[in-house]
């Protein structure tokens, strides 16, 4: 049985060109959107969810592509582009009745956050960024032996096939060694938790691999034209990372001001899997966000 957030009620609503994603909600107020991580479900939300849905309304959905979210064939290099899933974003909180919203992205969901927040300034009203760099930033920081630590990033980005058929034949060791090395504590992803996140990405490898594919083609089109015409977020922005500058060799914080002037940058000592391993601390980080 798929696992669900207690207390949250679930739906299927539309996103971008016909796309529908699975989404919870709960809680009443202002409101939150969050959106998951590689390779989790809106599942890693669970602690964090709960908490701040106690002051505003809630909304997590699966991003596309990932779990009970559709998977559109990659059809073009447009289908898994933050830029897609972004509109999916806006969409989705829309028929909610919310044309403004606070958004709080973890990994690829911080990505899509990035982009919502560059397309959809007048909607996106705070943004938070758990453990990234810009997709743009992030390929010219992995460099040397350092870069080891993103192969996956190198190996799906290569042509449609050969990494699909390597990670569809080792699906479970694949997707379970980044829960494994990415989380200081494995205790904040139990065995039940675990096995929904290895069976919801072992059903999802091609949506998965056109994801990462896009984040080394257009992803990084859109977000270079944006860098060159000098965007920036002008709402607040909140940045909470592993310290990823000090064992890559860059300023993390200098990367994020470039494209965020008004930036609280904080380091966390969780794993990668912070909303997991540290709920308490993501919520204190996003009600100040809120705050600001």
């Amino acid at each position: 049985m798929t696992l669900t957030i207690p207390g949250f009620a679930y739906s299927r609503l539309p996103g971008a060109h016909d796309v529908r994603l699975n989404v919870a909600v709960g809680g009443s107020g202002s409101p939150v959107v969050l959106l998951h991580g590689f390779p989790e479900t809106h599942l890693m939300w669970r602690h964090v969810a709960r908490k701040l849905a106690a002051d505003h309304t809630v909304i997590v959905p699966d991003l596309r592509g990932y779990g009970a979210s559709d998977k559109p064939p990659a059809t073009g290099e447009d289908t898994y582009s933050k830029r897609a899933m972004a509109a999916d974003v806006v969409s989705v909180a829309s028929r909610l009745g919310y044309e403004k919203f606070a958004l709080v992205g973890h990994d690829r969901g911080a990505l899509v956050a990035f982009r919502a927040g560059l397309d959809h300034p007048e909607t996106v009203t705070h943004l938070g960024i758990l453990d990234v760099v810009p997709t743009l930033d992030m390929w010219n920081v992995l460099q040397g032996r350092s870069a080891a630590v993103g192969y996956h990033l190198f190996l799906m980005a290569q042509p449609a096939g050969l990494p699909e058929t390597m990670i569809a034949n080792s699906a479970d060791a694949f997707f379970g060694s980044f829960l494994d090395t990415w989380a200081k504590d494995p205790a904040a992803i139990p065995d039940e938790v675990r096995a929904e996140y290895l069976r919801a990405s072992g059903g999802a490898v091609d949506s998965i691999v056109a994801d990462y594919r896009a984040s080394a083609g257009i992803d990084v089109v859109q977000d270079q034209a944006d860098f060159d015409a000098g965007s920036q977020f002008a709402v607040p922005v909140t940045v909470i990372q592993q310290d990823w500058g000090a064992q890559l060799g860059y300023d993390a914080a200098q990367v994020w001001r470039a494209w965020a002037p008004d930036l609280d940058h904080r380091l966390t000592r969780a794993g990668h899997f912070m909303a997991e391993e540290a709920p308490d601390e993501i919520v204190a980080a996003i009600e100040d966000l809120l705050a600001r």
